[in-house]
C-alpha cells in the first residue's frame, strides 16, 4: 500500500495506571476531560516508567462506544493512587504507524486495508465479544504537544492469520 509507513514490533507486557472510562459514542467528548485528568494527576505516579508519554487504550467491548484507558507506564513498585485503575498489557505484536495531520479516521482506515492485505489480523482474546474490525487500539500520546491537531503513534495488537 501506498504512502502508508508502518512497523511490526513486539513490545513486552508492562503495567499502567490512570484512568478510565466506558463511554457511548454520544458521549465521546467525555474522554477530553478524562485525559486531562490524567496529564494533571500524572506526578501521582512516582515511579512512572516516562511522565511524558500517555497511552490511550481503546477496547471495543460494547455495540454501542468502548472502554478508554488513559494511563502511564509504571514499575512494579508503584502503589495504586487513590481514584485511579490499574491494568495490565500482555506482550503482543503491533502494527505500528504514526497518524499526523489528516483525519484520524482515515488513519484507522489505512491500518484495517493494510492488515485485509497481510498475513495478519487484528488481536482477539478468545473469550471477550468485540464490536469493532480494530477491537483493541493503542495509542501514544506525547504530553507537551498541539492537543488540536497531535501527531501520535498507533499501536493495534496483531496476530498471524
Amino acid at each position: 500500500m501506498k504512502n502508508f509507513d508502518y512497523e511490526i514490533k513486539t513490545l513486552p507486557a508492562y503495567r499502567a495506571m490512570g484512568l478510565k472510562c466506558d463511554v457511548p459514542f454520544t458521549e465521546i467528548e467525555t474522554i477530553k476531560d478524562v485525559i486531562q485528568d490524567s496529564v494533571s494527576r500524572v506526578d501521582t505516579l512516582e515511579y512512572a516508567v516516562n511522565k511524558n508519554i500517555r497511552l490511550g487504550l481503546s477496547y471495543h467491548l460494547r455495540p454501542d462506544g468502548f472502554v478508554y484507558y488513559s494511563v502511564y507506564e509504571v514499575e512494579e513498585k508503584q502503589q495504586l493512587p487513590d481514584g485511579m485503575v490499574e491494568i495490565n498489557i500482555p506482550e503482543m505484536t503491533y502494527l505500528v504507524t504514526k497518524h499526523k495531520g489528516e483525519s484520524i479516521e482515515k488513519t484507522y482506515l489505512k491500518i484495517m486495508e493494510w492488515i485485509r492485505g497481510s498475513e495478519y489480523k487484528a488481536f482477539k482474546e478468545q473469550s471477550i465479544q468485540y464490536y469493532d474490525e480494530l477491537p483493541i487500539k493503542h495509542e501514544r500520546h506525547t504530553n507537551h504537544i498541539d492537543i488540536s491537531n497531535p501527531p501520535f503513534e498507533i499501536w493495534i495488537p496483531i496476530e498471524k492469520s
